[in-house]
């Protein structure tokens, strides 16, 4: 089957599909079914991350379908990221060579430092003190880039790029290294419509990749009185005005701001649903509704990292 997504070209000439497969707190178990599943229906964009500790699955789902004869390696766009446990030059190959492994891949279509603030290295992915505080690293995220563009100059990815990177963060990245960031991964909701950064990304010829586009209904740490985008009354309205779920008009207005999306699921049907959303288009009305709705609500604040100098919502980093 043939996929109707639509594509961007990055600032390196590789196209992107606009709609992938999220895999961010999918359980294990369902995840290879899950992207087996999305692969049949035509994504060819699988998002995926070390920390997620389901890349295997992602590996073992899509060497069945490319053994089946569904899809082709080269057809599928394959994203991952570095953890933050791994940010010191020297230790960014092995992650990625660890990450090929867990995904039976030889190479990679884009690797991306998950988040600028490095962690205590050398031991667990959530290094902590006695009392549960995150320890840090002070590593520069501008080392960690070099170890990147090593990774790019190795042929082990064809694109690198950052993912939850602020403007002032992108800036140092681009004034000290050799190669321009592809991608930018960040939050992006009605929520949090961070126009400002994705504004000036794209002046930049660097993309912006939107993640938790319905608000992480299911993510750990929700509490009761979170606000609940997929009840939100005005996305209600506007899905009604479409006759389209919630989710799928979400979607859209992502797509139609120009960004790539990765709504996650391994819900077979909302697998099908959310890829659905290419026989229809939120009228200028709808639209402005939508984007009408931000407060700048994060879902995934990275709390544990208040006072890092490196945390990107947090005001300070130091000026060089």
């Amino acid at each position: 089957m043939s996929s109707k997504v639509p594509s961007l070209t990055l600032n390196n000439g590789l196209k992107i599909p606009m709609l992938g497969l999220g895999t961010w707190g999918s359980p294990q178990g369902e995840v290879a079914r899950a992207v087996k599943e999305a692969l049949d229906l035509g994504y060819r964009h699988i998002d995926c991350a070390f920390v997620y500790g389901n890349e295997q699955e992602v590996g073992d789902g899509l060497a069945a379908k490319i053994a089946d004869g569904t899809v082709k390696r080269e057809d599928v766009w394959v994203t991952s990221k570095l953890w933050n446990t791994f940010h010191s030059a020297h230790l960014v190959r092995p992650a990625l060579e660890k990450t090929l492994q867990n995904l039976q891949l030889k190479q990679l279509d884009l690797y991306l430092i998950h988040w600028p603030m490095g962690y205590k290295e050398g031991g667990e992915i959530f290094p902590a003190d006695t009392d549960g505080k995150t320890l840090f690293s002070d590593v520069d995220y501008l080392e960690t880039w070099k170890g990147m563009e090593e990774c790019l100059k190795a042929g082990l990815t064809r694109s690198i790029g950052l993912s939850n990177f602020n403007i002032r963060q992108v800036e140092r990245v681009l004034a000290a290294g050799s190669v321009k960031p592809a991608m930018n991964q960040v939050e992006y909701h009605p929520y949090l419509h961070q126009t400002e950064l994705s504004q000036w990304c794209r002046a930049k010829g660097i993309e912006i990749t939107g993640y938790s586009p319905l608000g992480s209904p299911a993510r750990p740490w929700v509490k009761s009185g979170d606000p609940v985008l997929l009840e939100e009354p005005k996305v209600l309205e506007v899905a009604q005005r479409c006759n389209k779920s919630v989710a799928q008009v979400l979607i859209r207005w992502q797509l139609q701001l120009g960004h790539i999306t990765i709504p996650k699921s391994t819900n077979s049907k909302r697998i099908q649903e959310n890829f659905d959303v290419f026989d229809f288009e939120l009228s200028k009305q709808d639209m402005e509704d939508l984007s009408s709705l931000n407060r700048n609500e994060r879902f995934v604040p990275m709390s544990m990292c208040a006072g890092h100098k490196y945390h990107s919502f947090e005001n300070n980093e130091f000026a060089d």
